[in-house]
């Protein structure tokens, strides 16, 4: 038996895509992959967010373009990240790769999307400089489309008024939070990426939206004990148990993406809702049940009700850092793939 077993559904993922074309009017999708497709495996979720709609995949580095480039032929492609060595710019020109350009100079023969720094305070130009015929993109990054509209909207204007005279160039600026809130955001393309996961942009329950979480992780109790009252389990006595308690020790911990912060998190053991108790070991953790249960018992950690957006609440974080927390090297964990 696995430690853990780790589950994408690309069938969610078609559908998250599919949501999220009904909302824009037009305005074309570009699934935003990176980091692993957001631990998600990026190859998996590129080739269903296309073949659902979506029409171009963005990434952060060169790199994980030319991974893509490998799988994804003839495929736009554009790294979102600021540019790298001249290397990497030639890597991404032989690729037929796109950049993001964030500082003045333009390199050649490369096509480019010019990023204005409209309030994000991050990567960005604060005017467009004088036109270049490789130029195809115009683009900004909002700081608060998922908790702050006004501002977004401000971003919003700065962004149009620098660019209402650039006729003919994909203009883009909506990420998943503004897609789905500030329709006017949309323009000719969106970025999003959470989105098309499953997960919320806003750390509330996804199916609010329509979405559906596309990734699913799930173990089983290892070994099953009874503390006596006064007894603790795990480093630092977090937990001693009141009463005669029945406790649950799960083969995952904050090696495997289970943080050490997710105490007193609830996951699903044998399909009911149960705690995390104690301190949340490298290689494991426990939770508290209400009976015995038998050694191999099913315990789901994220997916089938259980959301990274809960986690995210506990760990006092976002549901990014919990899906991209996860580990799935095949020496600690099996991944599949699935399509339902």
């Amino acid at each position: 038996m696995h430690r853990s077993e780790v589950t994408l559904d690309l069938g969610a993922i078609a559908r998250n895509v599919r949501t999220l074309l009904r909302v824009l009017d037009g305005a074309e999708l570009w699934a935003v992959v990176k980091a692993d497709g957001y631990g998600h495996g990026a190859t998996d979720v590129a080739g269903a967010a296309l073949g659902a709609g979506a029409t171009a995949l963005c990434v952060a580095t060169v790199p994980e373009a030319l991974a893509l480039r490998r799988e994804f032929e003839g495929t736009r492609i554009v790294v979102l990240g600021p540019l790298s060595t001249s290397r990497e710019i030639g890597h991404a020109r032989d690729a037929d790769i796109e950049l993001t350009v964030s500082q003045d100079e333009i390199p050649d023969g490369v096509r480019v999307h010019l990023k204005l720094d409209t309030g994000m305070g991050r990567f960005g130009l604060r005017e467009l400089p004088d036109r270049a015929a490789n130029v195809v993109g115009l683009m900004t990054h909002f700081a608060t489309a998922d908790n702050d509209e006004a501002f977004a909207r401000t971003q919003l204007e700065r962004f149009l008024a620098a660019t209402n005279d650039h006729a003919g160039v994909t203009r883009h600026a909506a990420n998943s939070a503004a897609t789905l809130r500030i329709p006017e955001a949309r323009l000719d393309a969106v970025r999003c990426g959470v989105a098309v996961y499953g997960l919320s942009p806003f750390n509330t329950d996804p199916g609010d939206d329509g979405l559906e979480p596309a990734l699913s992780w799930q173990s089983h109790l290892a070994q099953v004990k009874l503390l006596h009252a006064g007894e603790s389990t795990g480093y630092g006595r977090r937990f001693v148990a009141e009463r005669d308690t029945w406790i649950g020790l799960v083969p995952v911990g904050y090696a495997d993406g289970f943080r050490r912060d997710l105490t007193g998190t609830t996951v699903r053991v044998a399909g009911e809702r149960r705690r995390a108790i104690g301190t949340v070991s490298m290689d494991s953790f426990a939770v508290e049940l209400d009976r015995e249960l038998p050694v191999g018992t099913p315990v789901v950690l994220l997916g089938h009700g259980v959301l990274a957006e809960e986690h995210a609440r506990v760990a006092d974080t976002i549901n990014y850092e919990i899906v991209c927390g996860i580990n799935s090297d095949p020496r600690r964990t099996r991944r599949t793939v699935a399509n339902g």
